[in-house]
């Protein structure tokens, strides 16, 4: 695959950084929109190696950093959930205004939560995929549950995730209070992939089956046996993407230019 590196603008004006990956020696037959998970970057391995299959079926894959992360600007204690879905709004947006609208949504982890909303707000999606998604955004505080009490009681408070300080201010929490992500699922009426491990010990398969049955048809399900929660094996993500690309291809309607 060929990559184009480039940087496009949030709703708040703040530099977002984005890779398009586009497949080699022939036209997209369409474009993926990828979200990454939770305090995660654009260029995990198991989204590279995503876009990889995905690009061998001739799809190219848009990913990019939320704001705060990665190579993006911005502050991530100043962020939420809700900034996530904006995010992902914005990036849509600016693919279709620079290349092709995305026909597919990908979303791993509480990214796979927010392409779930983002999509009831994208037209021109018409396939969504989650990969070890939880069912509520509010499951994602079980990385820093025992700091809950001091972001409550002083407004904020740094955490450690994956081995990284991250600050999480209580609007983080307030906001992924709000959300009714089983409303959302009702009135989806999309396509939608649910994929998920049953060995995944940080988001249980339980939060796939709970998205399975609020969804509405057409809705399917693949077990990723034996995978853990981040993809980290390459077996595991280049399955995943190759899966993608065959599920897809029944709902999107296939581009030449």
């Amino acid at each position: 695959m060929k990559t184009k590196e480039m940087q496009f603008e949030s709703r708040e004006g703040i530099s977002l950084a984005g890779s398009l990956a586009l497949p080699v020696g022939s036209n997209p037959s369409a474009y993926a929109l990828f979200a990454h998970c939770f305090t995660c970057h654009k260029d995990l391995k198991a989204v590279l190696h995503i876009t990889q299959a995905l690009t061998q079926q001739g799809i190219a894959v848009f990913r990019f950093d939320f704001t705060g992360l990665g190579q993006s600007g911005g502050d991530f204690m100043d962020t939420n959930f809700s900034s996530n879905v904006e995010d992902l709004i914005v990036a849509a947006k600016f693919l279709k205004e620079s290349y092709q609208a995305p026909q597919i949504i990908i979303g791993h982890s509480l990214g796979g939560a927010a392409v779930l909303l983002a999509a009831t707000r994208l037209d021109d999606v018409k396939a969504i995929v989650t990969l070890g998604a939880p069912a509520e955004p509010l499951h994602v505080q079980n990385h820093f549950q025992e700091s809950i009490a001091k972001i409550n009681k002083e407004g904020k408070a740094t955490v450690s995730i994956g081995g990284r300080p991250f600050t999480i201010k209580k609007q983080f929490i307030d906001d992924l209070a709000q959300v009714d992500l089983a409303a959302e699922l009702k009135n989806l009426k999309k396509a939608l992939l649910i994929m998920h491990s049953p060995q995944d010990t940080i988001v249980s398969i339980e939060h796939a089956a709970k998205i399975y049955k609020l969804a509405t048809h057409p809705k399917s399900f693949i077990s990723l046996e034996g995978a853990d929660h981040l993809l980290t094996k390459k077996v595991d993500s280049m399955y995943v993407g190759s899966i993608i690309a065959i599920w897809a291809s029944r709902y999107i309607v296939h581009e030449t230019s």
